[in-house]
């Protein structure tokens, strides 16, 4: 049968009917199904709009980039949405016929390159307070660690917009005057400082730094409340959780009253319960932390009683 969609044979040689082959057929019913299901499910319209072109486009350019007036007529009763036919702008209707222009592709890929370019630009003008913080350029304050270490100068107002508390402190009348005064941050030795630092002035830390230091860090974070800081380092416990670091994550989660990071915690010593519970390290543990061990007890009962019933 002469499929009237991916025929190769011109118009006028075509049967005087709307035939379509199989493929055809189910690849149109496949978008269609997909788009209703766009126009019921929740979320942005810009997420439906670019959902539904990628499907069409794959739809179209396996079949020739052609539909017929039929098939355009059910797919645009799909598109009765006036948010989904403004987002499909890329799509020129013609002649009751759908094409996909490469001068659109071409459009989008330049623009997705300019926005590269200003975003690289926006990057390059912020990075100047890392080399205001690398260089010393107008430090008005001193932080000094916890372990004696040499101070490290930075600037009042980075602090203060970073975090509310270091804004509180530096706005109590101990640190009002002169510029050059000091303050000290016991909980954290020279390198978790200037770790810290480097985190407020960059938006961003090294992957060597984050691993070597992420305890101390999530513990300034929340005592400091520098949330941003405190979500990269309880994902990064998360992603890196394993029998020989379980033990801490719970303990600074549970400092921390971080539920989320505890019950992942918890529910990974469980399933490792030999390998953690055995080991050298769980003595220390648990005499600094009895509280932790009855509750590590507790959810192992809990499962072993699940697993039981199951």
């Amino acid at each position: 049968m002469d499929c009237s969609i991916c025929t190769s044979m011109p118009a006028i040689l075509r049967p005087p009917r709307n035939t379509i082959c199989l493929t055809c057929y189910e690849g149109a019913r496949s978008v269609i199904s997909f788009i209703n299901k766009l126009e019921s499910a929740q979320g942005s319209a810009e997420k439906k709009a670019n959902l539904c072109k990628a499907s069409l486009c794959t739809f179209t350019l396996s079949h020739h980039t052609k539909l017929n007036t039929s098939s355009h007529s059910l797919l645009e009763e799909s598109f009765a949405s006036t948010t989904l036919i403004s987002s499909l702008k890329s799509i020129l209707l013609l002649n009751g016929q759908i094409f996909l222009t490469l001068e659109n592709v071409s459009k989008w890929v330049h623009d997705r390159k300019d926005a590269s370019e200003e975003l690289n630009e926006k990057i390059k003008f912020l990075s100047g307070f890392v080399v205001a913080f690398r260089d010393q350029i107008h430090t008005d304050i001193q932080l000094h660690p916890g372990d004696n270490g040499p101070p490290i100068p930075a600037h009042r107002a980075l602090l203060a917009i970073r975090s509310e508390i270091f804004n509180n402190m530096l706005d109590s009348d101990g640190c009002k005057a002169p510029p050059n005064d000091a303050v000290t941050l016991p909980e954290l030795n020279h390198e978790e400082l200037e770790s810290l630092l480097e985190f407020l002035y960059n938006g961003d830390l090294h992957e060597e730094k984050m691993n070597k230091h992420v305890y101390s860090l999530f513990l300034a974070a929340d005592k400091y409340g520098i949330s941003y800081l405190q979500k990269l380092c309880e994902s990064h416990m998360l992603k890196s959780l394993s029998t020989a670091n379980a033990l801490d994550v719970l303990e600074v989660a549970d400092v921390c009253s971080c539920l989320t990071l505890k019950e992942n915690a918890l529910d990974f010593i469980v399933k490792n319960m030999h390998d953690i519970v055995f080991s050298a390290k769980y003595d220390a543990f648990a005499l600094k932390n009895p509280h932790l061990c009855v509750q590590i007890s507790r959810a192992s009962l809990m499962d072993a009683k699940r697993n039981s019933v199951s």
